[in-house]
């Protein structure tokens, strides 16, 4: 056998294999998918959420900042 022969079926041989491995990993893949598609879409509803409860906690403290402030100047005032 010619050492090109050789190298052309070893070369053959992987690509063949490297397909088959791409295609049971999609089936794989497939399975699992909406299962990772649930957990994102709940991951992603939970930041969402974390968001808006730190707009309240942040506006929470600016409110309260400026209120002794404000509470502060009133009794220099005096």
């Amino acid at each position: 056998m010619n050492p090109f022969e050789m190298v052309a079926i070893i070369v053959v041989a992987v690509m063949i294999a490297s397909v088959l491995r791409s295609r049971f990993q999609r089936r794989e893949d497939s399975e699992e998918a909406p299962q990772e598609r649930a957990e994102a879409l709940r991951l992603r509803e939970e930041v969402k959420e974390l968001k808006e409860r730190l707009k309240v906690l942040e506006r929470i403290t600016v409110e309260k900042e400026n209120s002794l402030s404000r509470q502060i100047d009133d009794l220099r005032d005096r």
